[in-house]
């Protein structure tokens, strides 16, 4: 039998998550594939770095965590999203990462255009977190 954990257990977890991250994080979009762990190097192009709000997620509920407040930014260069990385504030450390794709894709990260052009505005639409465990 698989373990089961209350909703409250999977909100604290995700609220700790972001916790963890911080505020003001950067999110860093890329081309290719993503890597096998956080910990391994960034490949791809880096196509634009987006420093998130304060407050980026919503308080977890239900065992989930949506973006809060506007995740946009600016192409650095062009190319094709293809995963996403979420760092501290600092830009050093990788907590986050995942696929990215346009509306009605299923990525983990759904952007409103992942063809992205150098000074062309880029947009989250969206994104959450789900703890599993149910």
């Amino acid at each position: 039998m698989a373990i089961q954990l209350s909703t409250t257990v999977r909100n604290a977890r995700l609220d700790a998550v972001e916790t963890a991250i911080g505020t003001s994080p950067q999110l860093r979009l890329y081309t290719g594939a993503v890597p096998a762990s956080c910990a391994t190097a960034a490949s791809g192009t880096l196509l634009a770095t987006i420093t998130l709000p304060s407050d980026w997620l919503s308080a977890a509920s239900n065992g989930s965590k949506a973006m809060a407040g506007t995740w946009s930014g600016t192409g650095a260069a062009a190319g094709t999203a293809g995963y996403y990385r979420i760092y501290d504030s600092t830009g050093t450390t990788c907590h986050l990462q995942g696929t990215v794709t346009a509306t009605g894709g299923g990525g983990d990260m759904i952007l409103d255009n992942t063809s992205i052009a150098s000074s062309q505005a880029v947009s989250v639409s969206s994104y959450s977190l789900t703890d599993a465990n149910a």
